[in-house]
């Protein structure tokens, strides 16, 4: 194991950072539980010539635990409903960064 992926290990193994969650391919697979980051940073966005602020969901998963991952799959992390818009891999290729809208 890599220094970066026992340091993603042991992100979200803590309590205070990590988080719980379910995923299913295309919303209906079966269910896979994993353990992930969570961050809601706001985004500004220009509408109309006025600032719109935009909640977004960015969640980080370690690659090995979610080697399968594609648009419309749903990850529930408690009550939250999120769906996956896009993923990236991030820059030591060891985890993703799951951009996510919320299911209404």
């Amino acid at each position: 194991m890599s220094a970066f992926a026992a340091a993603m290990a042991a992100l979200v193994a803590d309590p205070s950072l990590g988080a719980t969650a379910v995923w299913r391919a295309r919303g209906t697979g079966p269910e896979v539980t994993l353990r992930l980051l969570r961050s809601a940073p706001d985004r500004v966005a220009s509408a109309f010539d006025a600032a719109v602020l935009q909640a977004t969901d960015l969640l980080s998963v370690a690659i090995a635990d979610l080697p399968d991952l594609a648009p419309d799959d749903s990850i529930a992390i408690g009550p939250d409903l999120l769906i996956v818009t896009h993923a990236e891999r991030d820059a030591t290729g060891i985890a993703w960064r799951i951009h996510c809208r919320r299911a209404p």
